[in-house]
């Protein structure tokens, strides 16, 4: 039996709402490797700081920031870890659950019909392609 557009729907805004966490993931990855890329970057700044006669200077940024936690006893790969355990991971097998139940499993069913009411049947580039009748 074919899944009625309602549920469909609504099982399209969980994709969706997955999709804007893969999104915000995607992020946190980034703000993990920025952070530690300027982690690293004062390191060097403190060792050219030593080389150049600002020993005082580099002691203070090596022991108050170098390897500093980003947030309370934390730095960004346990955020990330975090984030992946606690709502990416539970998240995603609660999208696949409702999928499997309302579209027998098929990702992004909502688009395929979005895409087959308004391709131009016939026309070059408009072929409706698997999973529609080509």
């Amino acid at each position: 039996m074919e899944p009625d557009d309602a549920a469909v729907d609504a099982a399209g805004l969980l994709s969706e709402a997955l999709e804007y966490s893969d999104r915000a993931r995607g992020h946190l990855y980034a703000f993990h490797q920025l952070t530690g890329r300027s982690d690293f970057l004062v390191g060097d700044a403190v060792d050219a700081l030593r080389g150049c006669g600002h020993a005082e200077l580099a002691d203070r940024l090596e022991r108050e920031l170098v390897g500093r936690n980003v947030i309370a006893d934390r730095w960004t790969f346990q955020i990330v870890e975090d984030y992946d355990d606690n709502y990416w991971e539970p998240f995603r097998r609660l999208e696949k659950e409702v999928r499997d139940q309302v579209t027998g499993g098929e990702r992004h069913l909502h688009e395929a019909r979005l895409k087959q009411r308004r391709r131009t049947e016939g026309h070059p580039h408009h072929e409706a392609g698997p999973r529609l009748g080509d």
